[in-house]
């Protein structure tokens, strides 16, 4: 099995059924179109030699003629390499180029400004001209050769499907690749867990470059359900948002926490009706409890997910919020199990497997992880360890500990620890410790070295009330959460905490702040 394979197939048993619907755009298109489209796209690139492996650019925002090159891309038995379409044309170039894809598809409005930097990265474009068919569903798709591409010399994948790049630790991107299998194993837990049905109406939050879009797009098409494309503009004002899920009756949501704390501050949705939704996922970070719970109040109906997995692995834990969350809770809640497609395991400094409520990185292995980071043999090396039986298991640089019921709890990034007088602080700790007040909407810690101290801890902060606390008054709340040794050294209020282009927040801006 392949992963257009899904389209096709559904395309046979329901050519009618709406497969995909533009909620900007107004428009949609059924499973016999979208699949006779996707297969014109598919002879398009063909035409420009793409072959077996080859990587194929997608730039552009979401749209139904963006899903159709995607399936085109895969037909042809190429790759796709998705970008966001609002990051710097540069950052797009170097991926593009990192890659070696054999052509680009990108919106015509972006063309321009994307030229001239994509022959400073090196990519020699030559504009094979506009993809044909794509009137009906509002988006004019170019197509550009690369003939750099046939001189690269790149790793070879086995069933290379997508290749996602994240953002690298030394500020250089570094693409995730995924094969046909990786993602069929994801797809197929994701069917096993959630029953999905034809009837159903999934949601397209997230932009194709993030891991979050592969539960959307292929689970929804291998079920014969239709998928609501929500696009970067309607995605962000939450009062459009809400009105859009309930009018479009979605039945299976899945976003970031941030989105739906966004829907539940200022979506207005005790204005509409939300019986159809029985299913709400979230994943990409902690959601803090109280911000749950709200949520919870608005949407008692449906059943919550909290799905835990890096890029690297798609989703390998989950676990099923219950019914009722004690009032007086504020703990996060647990990652969960481990999936059926997947192992893990826990283990300490020296790789030796720990006990249950004692804490170490979390390590994965099976179906759903990835083969490795493109051209990049060294870094891929470093994050599996093999085992006596030769199998890869993932380094995931998280730190976890077993509680009593078998559910792995998060307790950090290895990345985010730092020693402060001696003490190991975990950033995220203190951040949960500031959702703990009241008028904290969001919260986000860094630490930078500090000549004097080590290390300065700084504390950035969303405010809801009407006015800023004093930073003695914060440090005097943070006393009676948190150890002397983690209490931050300085607050600073943001009206918003700036957001990565996946809804994440953004560390390495804060970084940044003076």
């Amino acid at each position: 099995m392949l992963l257009h394979e899904l389209l096709e197939r559904s395309a046979q048993t329901g050519p009618e059924r709406v497969a995909l619907i533009d909620a900007e755009r107004g428009v949609q298109i059924t499973y016999r179109a979208l699949n006779a489209l996707s297969s014109n796209i598919r002879g398009a690139l063909t035409d420009v030699g793409v072959c077996r492996g080859d990587r194929v650019g997608l730039y552009g925002p979401k749209s139904i003629a963006t899903v159709a090159a995607l399936f085109g891309t895969l037909k042809a038995g190429g790759a796709y390499v998705p970008v966001d379409a609002d990051a710097p044309p540069a950052r797009n170039a170097f991926i593009f180029s990192d890659c070696a894809v054999r052509v680009i598809i990108v919106e015509k409005s972006r063309l321009d400004a994307f030229i001239g930097e994509g022959e400073d990265h090196g990519l020699q474009l030559d504009v094979a001209g506009p993809l044909e068919g794509l009137e009906p569903v509002g988006i004019e798709l170019m197509l550009i050769k690369n003939a750099g591409s046939q001189q690269a010399v790149t790793p070879v994948v086995d069933r290379l499907a997508y290749i996602l790049y994240t953002s690298g630790s030394t500020g250089t991107p570094k693409g995730v690749v995924h094969t046909h299998d990786s993602a069929l194993s994801f797809v197929d837990w994701c069917s096993e867990t959630f029953d999905p049905v034809d009837d159903d109406c999934f949601s397209s939050h997230a932009p194709f470059h993030f891991d979050l879009s592969i539960l959307d797009l292929y689970v929804s098409l291998k079920h014969r359900a239709s998928l609501v494309l929500i696009g970067e503009s309607l995605g962000k004002q939450p009062k459009m948002l809400a009105a859009a899920i309930a009018e479009h009756e979605i039945t299976m949501w899945y976003s970031t926490p941030s989105i739906l704390r966004l829907l539940v501050e200022y979506g207005e949705m005790e204005q509409n009706d939300y019986s159809a939704l029985r299913i709400v996922n979230f994943a990409g970070e902690v959601f803090p409890v109280k911000h749950l719970q709200a949520l919870k109040k608005l949407w008692p109906h449906p059943r919550y997910f909290n799905l835990y997995g890096p890029t690297e692995t798609n989703v390998c834990t989950f676990y099923q919020v219950p019914e009722m969350i004690p009032p007086e809770r504020v703990e996060q809640l647990p990652i969960g199990r481990v999936c059926s497609n997947d192992r893990a395991k826990i283990v300490d400094a020296h790789e030796q497997i720990v006990d249950a409520g004692e804490e170490g990185e979390l390590y994965v292995a099976g179906g759903s992880v990835m083969s490795g980071y493109w051209n990049m043999p060294d870094r891929t090396a470093s994050v599996f360890v093999l085992d006596g039986d030769g199998v890869p298991w993932y380094r995931t640089g998280d730190v976890v500990q077993e509680d009593g019921e078998g559910n792995y709890q998060f307790l950090g990034r290895r990345d985010r620890m730092v020693k402060r007088r001696g003490y190991r602080v975990e950033l995220g700790e203190i951040e949960a410790a500031l959702y703990r007040h009241p008028e904290v909407r969001e919260a986000a810690v860094v630490a930078v070295p500090d000549e004097e101290s080590g290390v300065l801890i700084t504390a950035y902060l969303c405010w809801a009330g009407d006015g800023r606390p004093s930073t003695i008054k914060m440090k005097q709340f943070s006393a009676g959460n948190l150890p002397l040794y983690m209490i931050p050294d300085r607050f600073t209020f943001m009206p918003h905490l700036p957001k990565t282009s996946t809804d994440k927040i953004d560390y390495q801006r804060l970084m940044k702040v003076e």
